[in-house]
């Protein structure tokens, strides 16, 4: 949930910074915005490939270990999840081409203004976020491993029920030996 927090928040707020210099979504009313924004081009860029699920971002933790669990429970479903994942980068891409790439299309578009100090302060701290989570998702994922592991156990205790209640108890620690 905090990838998926900070991805889509991202995309909205993007899509809510270009809707505020534009007052438009459509797509065809852009084109070539790289030229003229490319600080802004650059964070669509990060915020879209973490969105894919690009590794070293915060998106390919996670949708590795959906996949991961989709596939040990059922490989059906899990090829499915897999297209949906190949569609949904395709499109991001297919929609960074229109926007940001070839010569800018519109007048409008030609002194539209670069980030200000403001929403690079919004936008960074994501960033960061997101390419901490991605390098380094220890601390998020030890923290969500005893909520998840009893969720597991009580859905499917014939499965998960032995060795994750173990996992989920409160003394993780064993006893130190007595010493003698």
């Amino acid at each position: 949930m905090v990838n998926h927090g900070l991805s889509t928040g991202g995309l909205f707020l993007l899509v809510g910074l270009i809707y505020e210099r534009r007052h438009t979504k459509e797509i065809a009313q852009f084109g070539g915005l790289a030229h003229v924004m490319p600080v802004y081009a650059t964070f669509t860029l990060i915020i879209f490939l973490a969105s894919m699920g690009l590794p070293l971002l915060n998106g390919f933790v996670g949708e590795f270990m959906i996949l991961q669990g989709a596939f040990a429970a059922n490989r059906v479903w899990a090829y499915w999840a897999v297209s949906g994942v190949v569609l949904g980068a395709a499109y991001l891409l297919w929609l960074y081409q229109r926007v940001f790439w070839g010569k800018v299309t519109h007048e409008e578009n030609k002194n539209l203004a670069d980030l200000n100090a403001r929403e690079l302060a919004t936008l960074v701290p994501l960033v960061v976020l997101c390419f901490w989570i991605g390098v380094y998702p220890k601390p998020f994922l030890e923290f969500l491993h005893k909520p998840a592991a009893r969720i597991a156990g009580i859905v499917q205790p014939a499965k998960f029920g032995s060795h994750t209640a173990l996992a989920a108890s409160p003394t993780t620690a064993e006893p130190a030996p007595a010493a003698h």
